[in-house]
């Protein structure tokens, strides 16, 4: 039998770790666009080296350099992704947008919380 004993602890911090790597990278990609797009200042070029740097190092802090990490951060991402859209684009979600970020959400928890997963 399975013994999957994680605590509460253990699983916010592999899910925040996910999160601030997501906000990280997604901040990296927004900034550029601010600049490009939006014609904002070239002062922005700061934060995205910033936020980028913050974002690799981030990946530093995962528990392994594996397909299986990066497809659990990838769920997290869509997930915050859709978090940004809502609430930094203020566009609202449609039934499919949480659909599908139930559905990424709950593929990264069954890949993190997997026996002998990346929990330990």
């Amino acid at each position: 039998m399975f013994d999957i004993s994680y605590s509460i602890t253990q699983i916010l911090k592999v899910f925040g770790l996910f999160f601030v790597t997501a906000i990280a990278e997604i901040l990296g990609c927004y900034f550029p666009y601010l600049i490009l797009n939006q014609g904002k200042s070239h002062w922005f070029w700061i934060p995205t080296a910033l936020s980028l740097a913050m974002f690799v190092w981030l990946l530093t802090l995962h528990p392994a350099a594996s397909g299986r990490i990066y497809a659990a951060y990838g769920g997290i991402y869509i997930f915050t992704a859709l978090l940004w859209l809502r609430y930094v684009d203020q566009v609202m979600f449609s039934r499919w947008d949480i659909l599908g970020g139930l559905v990424v959400l709950s593929g990264a928890a069954i890949i993190i919380l997997q026996p002998q997963g990346l929990i330990r």
